[in-house]
């Protein structure tokens, strides 16, 4: 159970921070640099369900990394790798919804978006480990 809840939180961030970032470069009003960079890789033709794009799937993959990475705490223990993977989506949330009608709100939702992909390459190159049980002890490096 445990090793698929690690492969869950570690797939799910991935998933989550790619899809982000595919339905972001598929809204080429809203984010005009994001876009260019997609229709520079070929993923023009994702204009026409722009509405989607940013109404639905960017929410719904910024509320899944959000998720994935507080149950990912259950698995690591590290508090601030899990704060870090929980500040780019709320971010996201944020500039989507409350932070809208500001004029900044693009910075913010541009930060937002490249923190989720630093976290998750971040995560991919040095994977999170146990560093304390469930009671709160360290973990013995050398088990006997």
């Amino acid at each position: 159970m445990k090793q698929f809840t690690q492969w869950l939180t570690r797939g799910g961030d991935k998933m989550g921070s790619l899809g982000a970032l595919v339905s972001a470069m598929g809204c080429a009003m809203c984010f005009p640099a994001i876009a260019s960079l997609g229709a520079a890789v070929g993923l023009a033709f994702l204009a026409r369900w722009e509405g989607l794009f940013i109404n639905t799937l960017l929410p719904f993959f910024a509320w899944l990394v959000l998720i994935m990475n507080a149950v990912g705490w259950f698995s690591h223990r590290q508090w601030h790798r899990s704060v870090l993977g929980m500040v780019g989506p709320t971010l996201l949330l944020l500039s989507l919804y409350p932070w809208f009608r500001y004029a900044w709100s693009t910075e913010i939702t541009y930060t937002a978006l490249g923190m989720m992909a630093a976290v998750s390459v971040w995560d991919l190159v040095s994977p999170a480990n146990r560093r304390c049980a469930r009671d709160g002890n360290a973990i013995s490096s050398n088990p006997r």
